[in-house]
Formats: C-alpha cells, sequence, structure tokens
C-alpha cells in the first residue's frame, strides 16, 4: 500500500538541490489501470498501481534493461522526465522532490510517503511545500504523461 501526500511548491531551499538524487524516465503502457515502466538511473521497473489518490495498491516487478526497452515502444504516454532528490524531514520521512524536465519544465512537486492515512493526516508540511494538491488528478504523472503540459 502506498500513502503519500503531494504538495506544488513554487520554489525549492537551495539545500534541497544538494540532496542526493536521481534521474527518472517513466511512461505508461496504460493508465487506466496504471501500468508504468521507469527508469531509475541504471535501475528498471514496472509498477501497476490501484485506484486512489492519498491511498492506494501497489505492486513493483524489477526489469531488466532488455525487458525495459521491449516494453517501451508499447507506451501509451509519452516519457515524464524528472531528477527526484530525496530531502531528509524529522521523523525519519523523506521529501521526494521532483524537477521535472522537457515539455514539463518549470514544474516541481514534493511527496511523502507515510506508514498510515492517519500519519498522512497528520503531517504539517514546511512552507515551502505550498499547496496540498494530493486530491488534484492533474497533477498525478499518468495524467501528465497523457497531457503533456503543466496544468493550467
Amino acid at each position: 500500500m502506498e500513502i503519500e501526500r503531494k504538495f506544488l511548491p513554487s520554489a525549492l531551499p537551495p539545500e534541497v538541490l544538494s540532496s542526493p538524487s536521481k534521474r527518472l524516465s517513466q511512461c505508461y503502457i496504460s493508465t487506466s489501470p496504471t501500468i508504468r515502466i521507469r527508469q531509475s538511473d541504471e535501475d528498471y521497473i514496472l509498477t501497476v498501481k490501484g485506484k486512489g489518490l492519498l491511498a492506494r495498491e501497489e505492486w513493483e516487478l524489477p526489469l531488466t534493461k532488455e525487458e525495459y526497452l521491449h516494453l517501451l515502444p508499447k507506451a501509451e504516454t509519452a516519457a515524464v522526465e524528472k531528477r527526484r532528490y530525496f530531502y531528509p524531514l524529522p521523523d525519519g520521512l523523506t521529501a521526494e522532490v521532483d524537477v521535472y524536465e522537457g515539455v514539463l519544465a518549470g514544474l516541481m512537486t514534493v511527496e511523502v510517503e507515510f506508514s498510515s492515512s492517519e500519519e498522512a493526516q497528520r503531517f504539517l508540511p514546511p512552507a515551502w511545500f505550498g499547496p496540498d494538491i494530493t486530491s488534484d488528478v492533474r497533477y498525478t504523472n499518468s495524467a501528465l504523461a497523457k497531457a503533456g503540459q503543466v496544468p493550467k
């Protein structure tokens, strides 16, 4: 079960961009149901996600590079390109800060994963996180991939 909240910062503290990061490229073989393939640096992953926004089931399967390249032409969306920074928060939490590239350049989002829905609801985000967009379907990565543009 994936339980996370998502936010829309307008600017990032400088220390975020010096945090450890990975380059991600992901596209969707299907957006309903959500079936995603992702390259994360040199790792390749197939993910199937259930319905929901705050909490949803998620299954991940590691892929070889060859399997990933075989599935890539089957994608129904363009790739979403981004750099993900892993910024430590209090209480052992981590802010996953995505800085998008390509057609989504200029967009930044912050996601925080939780062990329970109650913990997610109690979380008080720092002011720089910006508005909570957890329930705004326009900002799901599958919707961004389909739209190919930053939501207005």
